[in-house]
């Protein structure tokens, strides 16, 4: 062979275009094992330095049966605060998915656009927007369907309310976030979905009771659209926790606030950094005085709304809604005849002396000039 009978190894090499070093490499191999030595060897390491050691992973294998629904990342930040250092999230992942405790996920289905009121508020501080909703129902082990109603804070993923209430009636829900509010504060904002009792088909805006309480009290309305709950994803796949974890099995009030308890205490969140809700979230600096008696309106004049959703202005009768009964609206003149309905900071709509109509603000736009509400 050339190799064995050169003079000048160097030069062959660069016959073949290839360096002296790869040459030099394949000669010993040759002298070493004979033709065998020229075949591809395995690249595989004879020992990994990030292989892990038995008692290792039992530990992962611990946490995540006690655990059964969190991640590889929340399972590495418990074993690393039990035992100050952790195996890296690959090897978790390599673990839990060798022991069959890994369940793969769906593909995700992209779901049309479709229409609503909607701002696009993002929080960017603990109380900037406070989601709700209602968990879908289930029956316990008695029979009795359980619905609970939850709230929790967008920005610090704190869970203020998980509560199993006797109904969804506004009076009922109304107590709870009374209760909240005591205890936490007031938020910039609340985000809910178009059901009642946070929204009403057929309210100007969609004012519910509920929902002109809330803008009584200062709190802007932030929707989804209809038939899109990923407007709410964040809240929607905490419900999918829920559901996993406590139905349908439990449905107590003790066992919800225990799961309360561990999602704000004890639960590592990714989009924290790995911190705790409870590590994040302060109550609001705004604080709750109880409902005003009614809204005052400097510089404009006011009616108050009747039982029937009514309002008289100069011996004419217009319905504005329901919804906003017990409330007094103002009346702000735009031209000769024409006045702009409004109900705290949100412009319901125009009233037209000239024609004895009033044109609600969620049917047509307003004419340029008119402001924008803040829904």
């Amino acid at each position: 062979m050339k190799a064995l009978q050169t003079d000048n190894f160097r030069a062959l090499c660069q016959e073949y275009g290839i360096s002296a070093k790869t040459g030099y490499k394949w000669k010993e191999r040759l002298l070493q094992h004979g033709v065998v030595g020229l075949s591809e060897l395995s690249r595989r390491p004879h020992r990994s330095p990030e292989q892990l050691e038995e008692q290792e992973v039992c530990e992962i294998i611990r946490i995540k049966q006690a655990h059964p629904y969190w991640g590889a990342r929340k399972v590495q930040d418990i074993y690393r605060r039990l035992h100050e250092q952790a195996p890296s999230e690959s090897s978790v992942k390599r673990v839990l998915k060798r022991s069959g405790l890994v369940e793969p996920r769906r593909p995700k289905r992209r779901v049309p656009q479709g229409e609503g009121m909607r701002t696009g508020r993002i929080a960017g501080a603990n109380n900037d927007v406070w989601t709700v909703d209602f968990k879908g129902w289930w029956y316990d082990s008695r029979g009795t369907r359980c619905e609970p109603l939850t709230v929790r804070d967008e920005h610090s993923r704190y869970l203020l309310e998980l509560r199993r209430v006797a109904d969804s009636r506004t009076e009922t829900v109304k107590a709870c976030f009374e209760r909240l509010f005591e205890r936490h504060g007031l938020p910039t904002a609340i985000r809910s979905d178009n059901g009642s009792p946070f929204a009403h088909v057929h309210g100007i805006l969609g004012l519910s009771r509920l929902s002109a309480w809330w803008v009584v009290l200062g709190i802007d309305l932030e929707r989804g659209r209809p038939g899109c709950p990923q407007d709410n994803g964040r809240h929607e796949r905490m419900h999918k926790d829920i559901a996993r974890e406590l139905e349908p099995r439990v449905a107590e009030q003790a066992a919800l606030d225990l799961w309360r308890e561990e999602f704000n205490n004890e639960r590592p969140h990714e989009a924290l950094g790995m911190k705790r809700p409870c590590e994040v979230y302060e109550p609001s600096e705004r604080k709750y005085r109880g409902t005003p008696e009614d809204l005052e309106y400097p510089g404009m004049e006011s009616r108050r709304v009747s039982s029937q959703g009514m309002i008289k202005w100069k011996s004419a009768v217009y319905f504005i809604g329901a919804s906003l009964r017990g409330w007094s609206v103002g009346l702000k003149a735009v031209k000769d005849g024409q006045w702009e309905v409004m109900f705290e900071r949100l412009t319901l709509g125009r009233l037209d002396e000239t024609t004895l109509s009033f044109q609600r603000a969620d049917i047509r736009p307003l004419e340029a000039g008119v402001s924008d509400n803040n829904v």
